[in-house]
């Protein structure tokens, strides 16, 4: 029996197709044509064993093994002669007229061909690039088989079209001048449709053909191939313009191909994903280790928006968190991210303030047809696609993430780079919370100081500057009951008057700065102290109604209620020209909510600064026990300020 030893080695194409030629007539004298036929089939699958992706291993990808026709090189090459070999017969003849010499039987035709298939598998198994795989396939196909075009079509995930289209004999300027490469219409649609080989005498008379757009070459006789792997379809072959017809040959040389193909394209998938599932980990490592060692917020999200649109070959990708009416970019990166930045607010009408509130991921494949999206905003920036994916945490919503067109000729984003980016804005939304954690943290660590300091002033006030006066004003009156003269006693009459008045002011200083009664007895009785005292220095009647039932508010929530009432009280009489005010506190299971509203003048809120008005001070206060602030007003029409703090 023939050794395959031989072939069992590292080895150049050459080596394989000389050592087929180079054996003798001995080494088949007394085998019939069935055993020349399997120890050719023998060779050729011993070549395309070794046909296996260099890095398989390392992948975990098991060695697999093409089978092919045995006819194929056999029957076809003629190179078994019958005659010669017919067991039993004429067995004293010349050893020459048993077997024909394989030097006569292997035609050159025959040795390219075998040659082309050898040099393509090793060169297919040893790229690691997809897309270097398929030039080798659609380069190899159309040697193989005299086509003078050739293409190979990736199928998308969908199963219904083509994501991917490499040709072969087609010139870049000529791709220039057809425009798009094909969707998988037409005959490329019956094969993505029918996964069986299909040739045609001429592709124009087939009613299945839908024609060439302008500028195409033209293209008669046809013969495409699935590319299969244990019944799943990768993607198709195609080829054009033979000089004749294809032939059973051609498909079957082309069927070996694909078969090779469908190995070395899941190899190269394979090698992709692990090199996109390294990147994905070390990025998410280097923003996990940021969250760590990061304190200031800018910084995380600008390392999640460019790490992201690095992974999901992103144009633009930005963070946009809540501002007061609308959202602001916080971050971004790419392409149009200055001109992005530069856009003073997203509007809550905006898709990203749909997607804010809706709290759900979202992939549009057309800016232009979704009606949600600011059609001004995409056009600035030139944006066709997108990604909405919300910063979520405890089930709520403070953010979101936004990518814009993926680099290629689809623009369109895929499922795996939504899946990447929720994995982006889940470590972004722990960044925004954990810095405004931070934040409340440090200011109510600020007001709780001030809080403390001014306790101490008002006790200080009240206990020794108090004192001093009432002693002051005790021993004028000894002074007056020791007094004999009119002008002594009108002196110190005067006297008195004023320190009594100085007395009273300390006292409504040692209220403002800490009103006693909030420690002692609660939020509605400083509220009511508060509000006589207003009344009587303003002339403008208060209307205080609370409904907070018996149980008090926590401590902290006392102060901030009372401070933005107390705050609001100051803007009626700087500001308002009001002459009533009514003040509602209500109580709810989770939630305090105070309402301040005056018959004043109000404002225009565009062009008044809030600081100026102590809004923004307000706003933090609220903001420090996860509130919120709003503010409704308007010139000639009063002012409503309504506050809600959590509990």
């Amino acid at each position: 029996m023939l050794s395959l030893g031989v072939f069992l080695h590292p080895f150049e194409p050459g080596v394989v197709v000389r050592k087929l030629v180079e054996v003798r007539q001995r080494d088949l004298a007394g085998h019939d044509g069935i055993i020349v036929r399997d120890v050719r089939h023998r060779i050729v699958n011993a070549v395309l064993e070794l046909h296996v992706h260099p890095h398989s291993e390392l992948l975990g990808v098991e060695r697999r093994r093409v089978p092919i026709d045995a006819n194929l090189l056999a029957d076809s090459s003629g190179l078994v002669c019958a005659e010669a070999l017919h067991a039993g017969k004429e067995r004293n003849r010349d050893r020459s007229a048993r077997c024909v010499s394989i030097q006569q039987m292997a035609t050159t035709r025959e040795i390219d061909r075998l040659r082309a298939l050898v040099e393509t598998g090793i060169a297919i198994n040893s790229e690691l690039s997809l897309d270097g795989v398929l030039e080798r396939i659609v380069e190899a196909a159309a040697r193989v088989t005299g086509a003078q075009y050739a293409a190979l079509g990736v199928i998308d995930r969908s199963g219904s079209g083509l994501e991917r289209f490499v040709t072969h004999g087609i010139s870049p300027e000529v791709q220039t001048q057809i425009g798009d490469p094909p969707h998988g219409r037409g005959i490329l649609g019956v094969l993505i449709q029918d996964a069986r080989p299909l040739r045609l005498h001429d592709l124009s008379e087939d009613q299945r053909s839908v024609g060439f757009p302008p500028g195409h070459p033209p293209m008669h006789t046809f013969l495409g191939v699935p590319i299969l792997l244990r019944g799943v379809a990768y993607g198709n072959l195609y080829l054009t313009e033979k000089q004749d017809d294809f032939t059973d040959e051609d498909e079957d040389l082309v069927k070996l191909l694909a078969a090779q193909a469908a190995v070395a394209v899941e190899n190269a998938r394979l090698y992709e994903s692990a090199t996109a599932w390294s990147q994905q980990l070390e990025s998410l490592n280097e923003v996990g280790a940021a969250l760590v060692g990061e304190l200031e917020l800018d910084p995380l999200l600008d390392l999640v928006a460019t790490r992201l649109r690095q992974l999901i070959d992103a144009r633009l990708v930005a963070i946009a968190l809540p501002a007061g009416d609308g959202l602001r970019i916080a971050a971004a990166d790419g392409e149009g991210a200055a001109d992005l930045t530069a856009v003073e607010l997203l509007t809550h009408d905006s898709k990203t303030g749909r997607v804010l509130e809706r709290g759900r991921s979202e992939r549009v494949d057309s800016l232009l047809e979704d009606p949600e999206v600011d059609q001004d905003v995409a056009r600035r920036l030139g944006a066709s696609t997108g990604l909405y994916v919300p910063l979520r945490v405890r089930e709520r919503t403070i953010g979101v993430l936004i990518a814009h067109d993926k680099i290629g000729q689809d623009q369109r984003f895929t499922g795996s780079d939504l899946r990447l980016a929720e994995q982006f804005a889940l470590r972004a939304s722990i960044a925004v919370d954990l810095s405004r954690r931070i934040a409340r943290d440090a200011l109510r660590r600020v007001v709780a100081g001030q809080e403390v300091e001014r306790r101490r002033l008002a006790r200080e006030l009240h206990d020794e500057t108090g004192q001093a006066l009432t002693s002051i004003l005790l021993g004028l009156r000894a002074v007056d009951n020791a007094g004999s003269g009119d002008a002594v006693a009108k002196a110190v009459g005067d006297l008195r008057e004023l320190v009594v008045g100085t007395l009273q002011d300390v006292r409504r200083l040692a209220v403002q700065l800490r009103p006693k009664t909030l420690d002692d007895f609660g939020l509605v009785p400083a509220l009511e102290r508060l509000v006589q005292t207003f009344s009587e220095s303003s002339g403008i009647d208060v209307d205080l109604e609370a409904r907070l039932g018996e149980a008090r508010l926590p401590t902290e929530a006392e102060t901030t209620l009372y401070r933005i009432v107390q705050e609001a009280l100051t803007n009626v009489v700087k500001h308002a020209e009001a002459t009533k005010v009514s003040i509602l506190l209500v109580r709810r299971d989770t939630s305090a909510t105070v309402v301040i509203e005056d018959n004043g003048v109000g404002f225009d809120p565009a062009g008044v600064n809030e600081d100026s008005l102590g809004l923004e001070g307000m706003r933090e206060r609220a903001e420090l026990h996860e509130g919120r602030l709003t503010v409704e007003t308007s010139p000639d029409a009063g002012t409503t300020i309504a506050v809600e703090v959590s509990l």
